[in-house]
């Protein structure tokens, strides 16, 4: 029986020869994430198991990346008891204040992930790991309690849908205008419950951070997982942090899928989500002049260097517009120095903008950038839902770190090709 790429590692880590769609099966996990806000709720879960340790003190994560720094006393209390769990508990990779960075930059770069693997994650953007070719997806708090516990989780097994790339991206288009013209394509329930796999020549031409970005907004489509194949790229990638055997896995030549879609990257342009979901997409000659009133460029979807960098080449010897707020997060404290030693963080700070330490903070309305009443942003982020960066009657508008940058100069969303 034919198999997709996703069929085919989920069948491996169950123990089965093959598995169809919509299959029930038990599957055994390389590695259990949870962050500040989920951990705790499957602490107290874990806790009425009655098991003395998790299954596996070196599978189990907990990264303090949405209120950390803690911004209260509430957010305190919670990073409190994910430190005393894994030091009650052993953990090896427990990530707090000074070591951490935002969970989904930070697995990849810490080599935690590698192609093949099945990882669960107390948090929907789990899925970003699918850039390495494992599969990885979001769970409840309870299931991230059963899978601390035993090292295994219940999944029906998805069916999929198939996007072959060719062709290669222009200038100031990167992996986050791919996703968003996808999602713009298909809607927000376009992949629901289903797996989201990548192939075609077009892949070679994408970057890990490209393929990073596009698999961290899968579920933005509905998506169970995102995942692209194995290729030269992501050898070198993982070689370089982890030592770890590399599982490559390909989709049978006859797997069956639910849709096909054919993307000619040459062709997709800079692209915008408008309030409120990510599937209200425009492109530059549908918009008009929008003010603005923040620019956040980071999170789990766009912290990377690379993302990083590109803003700064954009904003180096300008100066951000009066009155706009531009916020700038790398993802990791490696990324956060190496943005230091190669003089990224003067070029900000010399245009007027705020570099913060690691956190997800703003995107989910945390703190670092809460919009007041009818305010707008632009954010490198991957959700612009009703309220989600402050009050309700704010706006966010989703983009590039290339369309972000040039937006924080203009003052209103901008075309980076036109800066």
């Amino acid at each position: 029986m034919s198999m997709t790429m996703t069929q085919k590692i989920l069948a491996a880590h169950a123990g089965l020869d093959k598995v169809e769609a919509g299959q029930l099966i038990l599957v055994n996990l390389d590695r259990v994430l949870g962050n500040d806000i989920t951990s705790p709720v499957a602490i107290k879960e874990f806790n009425k198991i009655g098991v003395d340790g998790v299954y596996d003190k070196e599978k189990v994560t907990m990264v303090m990346d949405h209120f950390a720094p803690n911004k209260d006393i509430k957010a305190a209390v919670q990073c409190k008891m994910c430190r005393e769990f894994c030091n009650d508990k052993e953990i090896t990779h427990f990530y707090d204040v000074g070591r951490m960075g935002i969970e989904h930059a930070l697995l990849p770069e810490k080599g935690l992930v590698v192609s093949g693997d099945v990882v669960i994650g107390a948090d929907s953007h789990t899925c970003t790991y699918g850039a390495l070719g494992a599969f990885s997806t979001g769970v409840g708090s309870t299931d991230m309690a059963c899978g601390m516990a035993t090292g295994k989780a219940w999944f029906k097994v998805p069916s999929a849908i198939k996007f072959i790339l060719k062709g290669k991206l222009n200038k100031y288009v990167s992996g986050k205008d791919v996703i968003l013209h996808i999602i713009g394509k298909i809607g927000v329930d376009g992949a629901l419950y289903r797996s989201m796999e990548f192939c075609g020549e077009g892949v070679s031409s994408l970057t890990i951070y490209d393929r990073l970005t596009i698999c961290n907004m899968a579920i933005e489509a509905g998506a169970k997982n995102g995942i692209f194949p194995v290729d030269e790229q992501t050898v070198a990638y993982i070689k370089e942090r982890s030592d770890r055997e590399i599982v490559a896995y390909e989709a049978d030549e006859d797997a069956k899928y639910d849709e096909v879609y054919e993307i000619d990257l040459s062709e997709i342009k800079s692209t915008v989500a408008f309030p409120h979901l990510p599937e209200n997409t425009k492109t530059f000659d549908e918009i008009g002049d929008i003010a603005i009133d923040q620019v956040v460029i980071g999170s789990c979807t766009n912290g990377q260097y690379k993302d990083i960098e590109e803003a700064a080449m954009i904003l180096k010897g300008r100066k951000v517009a009066k009155n706009v707020r531009t916020i700038i997060i790398p993802a990791t404290q490696d990324i956060y120095l190496k943005a230091i030693e190669n003089g990224l963080v003067k070029i900000f700070i010399e245009a007027g903008c705020v570099v913060s330490t690691p956190t997800c903070g703003p995107c989910l309305g945390g703190y670092m950038g809460i919009l007041a009443a009818g305010e707008r942003a632009v954010a490198t982020t991957n959700r612009n839902f009703v309220g989600r960066m402050g009050d309700v009657t704010s706006e966010v508008y989703l983009a590039s770190p290339a369309v972000a940058a040039a937006s924080a100069i203009a003052g209103k969303i901008a075309d980076p090709a036109k800066i």
